[in-house]
């Protein structure tokens, strides 16, 4: 999605420059990559023109429902704000928005390294670790874990409403509305970290615990990059979505940060100063990450100290005042 979205953004920005999307498998959205864990996302303010639209919404999200230990917190959302994606179909209308400008998507097109590339500038969104950094032996940043499986017939099904349960483990659960007609539901579990548990593990006796029942038909995990991570920019290299700005460290929600890096590197590309692209970068995500880099680094100590700690520390971010806010996305 972050190289869809920097794709649109260098055509809306400047139509004449020449743009091609190198895609690895033989269909652009509807691959296996295409159904990841993350299928939520909000659109205010500043991402509103990445509204999905039509077959690209599961569900409209209205309700949040958090809990920590024994501890709830409810937060509404406004309507058309708040949706449970069908990904690999909002991925797919991305596409087809991108080829109405004019890029040309190459599909069955697996780059193997960055000397097969010549463009005069490349932007890397080949997702979480990022193809070209591993390549090129560049720093990653802080990197946590997910397993989820998708259920259908679930007992747990609320077509409005997401539920993220934290873990005195140091991660969290989501209980996320798939298909209504099917009562679908995404069921999950994250971890700040590689601690070494086996998440699928975890989320057996979670369901267990929370009495979900319901038919797996999907099982999906890997890396989640939490937080920013750096570099952005490198010689003629700019890295979006998962490879450069990463998931919110303390949801782990990253497509819309996926979007806003994509259209923010079309921006730079299109005027010709791709230089100023991590400044802008800094400027919009640093202070979003502030608080979930601090929630990190305060629970790696509580952990080793003493895990009840880790659910007074996570009440003291919920009573911050923006907690709600971040935690329903």
């Amino acid at each position: 999605m972050g190289g869809l979205s920097s794709a649109i953004s260098i055509k809306d920005n400047n139509p004449n420059i020449e743009v091609v999307i190198h895609e690895k498998y033989k269909t652009i959205g509807y691959n296996h990559e295409g159904r990841r864990c993350g299928e939520a996302h909000s659109v205010e303010h500043e991402w509103e023109k990445w509204k999905p639209t039509g077959k690209s919404i599961f569900n409209a999200i209205l309700h949040a429902d958090v809990i920590i230990g024994k501890h709830h917190y409810f937060a509404d959302r406004p309507p058309g704000v708040g949706f449970i994606l069908n990904r690999q179909e909002f991925i797919c209308e991305l596409a087809r928005d991108a080829e109405k400008r004019g890029v040309q998507i190459q599909t069955n097109d697996k780059i193997q390294s960055i000397a097969d590339l010549d463009g005069d500038v490349l932007v890397d969104a080949s997702g979480c670790p990022s193809m070209v950094k591993r390549e090129l032996n560049l720093d990653l940043g802080f990197i946590g874990r997910t397993y989820q499986e998708t259920l259908e017939n679930a007992n747990c099904f609320m077509c409005d409403t997401i539920r993220i349960i934290f873990s005195r483990f140091g991660g969290y659960f989501w209980v996320f509305p798939r298909r209504p007609e099917k009562n679908e539901v995404n069921v999950g579990v994250g971890m700040f970290g590689d601690f070494g548990y086996d998440l699928r593990e975890m989320l057996q006796a979670f369901k267990q615990e929370q009495r979900i029942t319901g038919t797996v038909n999907y099982m999906v995990g890997g890396l989640i990059p939490l937080g920013l991570q750096r570099p952005f920019l490198y010689r003629n290299i700019l890295f979006v979505g998962d490879a450069g700005v990463g998931a919110f460290p303390f949801s782990g929600q990253g497509i819309y940060r996926a979007l806003m890096s994509g259209e923010i590197a079309g921006r730079c590309i299109a005027q010709n100063n791709i230089q100023k692209y991590p400044r802008i970068i800094r400027k919009e995500f640093t202070q979003w990450d502030m608080m979930g880099w601090l929630f990190i680094r305060m629970n790696l100590v509580f952990r080793k100290i003493n895990p009840v700690l880790f659910y007074y520390s996570l009440n003291f971010f919920a009573r911050g005042g923006k907690d709600l806010h971040l935690l329903s996305h």
